[in-house]
């Protein structure tokens, strides 16, 4: 009886395990691909990352937006073209698992542009609706 508790352990153990690496990897593929849409100087496509609900918050330098319009607004101002989005790349630190559907990133970005550069930390709640992972809180410095 205690081999096959074991067995039964170890077989959820490798099921979670694999769901996990599978759900990271999407993850990263959804960084990914806001980082190249934001390379390619599409912040609406950047923008399908994120969660389309009133209720996903945005906190950065001038503290909390609500709502996806309001955040892509604010995007479109701070970085009205190509010129000024520069070319981000990502440095991700963490991905952690907080329920099966809900997961913590921490990473870091840095933004080159002609005359400057930007850089800093960003801590990010992404989760799995309707199959897709969705940014739903994103704090950027």
């Amino acid at each position: 009886m205690k081999k096959i508790l074991l067995i039964a352990l170890l077989l959820v153990s490798f099921g979670t395990y694999a769901q996990n690496a599978k759900d990271k990897q999407a993850i990263l593929d959804l960084l990914e691909k806001q980082r190249t849409d934001w390379n390619k100087g599409d912040v609406e496509a950047f923008m399908q990352g994120y969660e389309k609900s009133d209720s996903l918050l945005f906190v950065g330098k001038s503290g909390p937006t609500y709502g996806w319009q309001k955040t892509l607004d604010n995007y479109k101002k701070g970085y009205p073209d190509k010129s000024a989005m520069g070319f981000l790349v990502f440095g991700i630190k963490k991905v952690d698992f907080l329920k099966s559907d809900l997961a913590f990133v921490l990473g870091s970005w840095n933004v080159k542009r002609e005359k400057d550069e930007l850089k800093g930390y960003f801590t990010l709640l992404i989760k799995k609706i309707k199959g897709e992972w969705k940014v739903i809180v994103d704090h950027s410095s």
